[in-house]
């Protein structure tokens, strides 16, 4: 089980939202590469950006953020991105810059012949992310629900070429409730490639919770404002994980 933290950019700063609302952030750090560097030296093995300000903008925002925490980690660990991706020549420029992956989240569901061509162009380097509530899928920061089926759309999206899905249950991100494993798992059991568990972690419970469905396919899990406001220790939760998966 692997344990990425989410090192969430506003204004060049890192923050924390709740339930996607940029009027509700919370700073964190100002230097997101020593931030990036700090959970390196915590044991992390892959690093979650999300450019907020891009997220809303349609196209990157905090590329100056990014550039330093890519310079940072140079090729310690593989670092994904998302927000605001929405053309074939931004995922070029993140992949030469440095990122392993780019996440689409919005722009997949919007324009599915774009993922398609993404998948096609950048094989191996596209995760999809899939916000949902209730099991219908968000797009655009949160503010609007549509009328697609999670497991259908990623089902779809599978059959492109994506490499991964994170799937966030919205109405737990950020608020330490504990993570959907219901919802994540069955999400996992409907496909073969890949999924990322995002929203909600809160404690070692939750490390464990994830850790007992590992086999259905729910290979990692994001973690934000638990391990920044302290309620999880990252370096004993990846340490819980790691001895769990040996057991």
């Amino acid at each position: 089980m692997l344990l990425i933290p989410a090192i969430d950019l506003k204004d060049g700063h890192c923050v924390r939202l709740k339930q996607g609302e940029m009027d509700d952030a919370t700073v964190f750090s100002e230097d997101p590469a020593a931030m990036a560097r700090h959970w390196i030296a915590q044991g992390a093995r892959r690093l979650h950006l999300v450019d907020l300000n891009g997220a809303f903008a349609g196209k990157p925002k905090n590329e100056a953020a990014i550039k330093a925490i890519l310079a940072e980690v140079g090729d310690e660990i593989p670092v994904q991105l998302g927000g605001g991706i929405r053309d074939l020549d931004t995922i070029e420029r993140c992949l030469d810059g440095g990122l392993s992956y780019v996440i689409i989240g919005t722009a997949a569901v919007k324009n599915p012949g774009f993922l398609h061509d993404a998948c096609s162009a950048f094989p191996g380097h596209i995760i999809v992310g899939l916000d949902a509530k209730d099991g219908k899928v968000a797009v655009d920061g949160w503010s609007k629900l549509t009328g697609h089926d999670v497991i259908d759309l990623a089902m779809k999206f599978e059959g492109y070429g994506a490499e991964a899905v994170i799937y966030t249950d919205i109405g737990r991100d950020g608020m330490l409730s504990g993570v959907n494993i219901e919802a994540t798992v069955k999400l996992a059991q409907a496909l073969s490639i890949p999924v990322i568990a995002s929203g909600g972690i809160a404690n070692l419970n939750d490390i464990a919770a994830l850790c007992a469905v590992e086999r259905e396919g729910v290979i990692g899990a994001i973690t934000g404002r638990a391990i920044y406001e302290g309620t999880l220790d990252f370096r004993a939760a990846q340490a819980q994980a790691d001895a769990f998966m040996a057991q």
